[in-house]
């Protein structure tokens, strides 16, 4: 076997062998696929340090000058502070009450009640407390499947029907706005998916996918147009 070829050849990644290419050609190839292999593995990393740094400088440059007029400072002091007030926070502030009271004075103000309630409105629909659970159902058309967050249930169903799930289909890559479903409770498929995976699934529009064994039971279990679901073994 040729040893350049062994060397350049990416049939083992999955691309079809570069037969008849000059070793050039492939060398060129080999190399182009590792920088951009290079690229997608770095750009994340790249990403998020920028974004740590530029927390980090701006935390920094807000609390270092207060911090220094009454007490002795060191590096990440304003990180601390940070930290610190977002526990206090969450520890003495995180109830209804101070919820209620909070949502009543800045909804009042002009220009800020508007800013604060779409800001509150985006938290909430971020926020997994709100989903039950992840299914798939049926949407918008039979035979198309959906991934859904279960947010609430009606017992008595509607017209008397049977007992129905309210379903909230978020759109791709932007979860805070969706459709509302209510469906009939025999016509989901739950899933094991917890609702952090499924948000990482809908922020990267499917590239980012949960680890689940699922695509041929979720076939199976959801009929197509003109099928019938089955229940049991049905009787020759």
């Amino acid at each position: 076997m040729d040893a350049s070829r062994g060397l350049f050849d990416d049939s083992k990644d999955g691309a079809t062998p570069g037969k008849g290419l000059s070793l050039l050609a492939r060398l060129q190839r080999h190399v182009g696929r590792r920088i951009v292999s290079g690229f997608l593995i770095l750009v994340p990393l790249v990403i998020t340090f920028l974004i740590l740094r530029f927390v980090y400088v701006y935390v920094e440059g807000f609390f270092s000058p207060i911090v220094d007029e009454f007490a002795w400072t060191f590096p990440g002091i304003g990180v601390v502070i940070t930290l610190l007030l977002l526990y206090i926070t969450g520890a003495f502030l995180a109830g209804k009450r101070v919820r209620a009271w909070e949502d009543s004075m800045l909804s009042r103000v002009p220009i800020v009640g508007s800013i604060y309630s779409v800001s509150r409105q985006s938290i909430d629909a971020l926020s997994s407390k709100h989903f039950s659970r992840v299914v798939f159902l049926d949407w918008p058309r039979p035979g198309v499947r959906a991934m859904g967050f279960v947010t609430g249930h009606l017992h008595s169903g509607i017209e008397g029907s049977g007992a129905m799930v309210v379903v909230y289909i978020p759109t791709v890559p932007n979860p805070t706005s969706g459709m509302l479903a209510w469906v009939s409770e025999d016509d989901v498929i739950n899933t094991d998916i917890t609702v952090e995976d499924a948000m990482k699934v809908v922020f990267s529009g499917g590239i980012v996918l949960p680890p689940f064994e699922a695509p041929a039971s979720i076939s199976a279990a959801i009929p197509l147009e003109g099928e019938t679901m089955s229940k049991g073994p049905q009787p020759s």
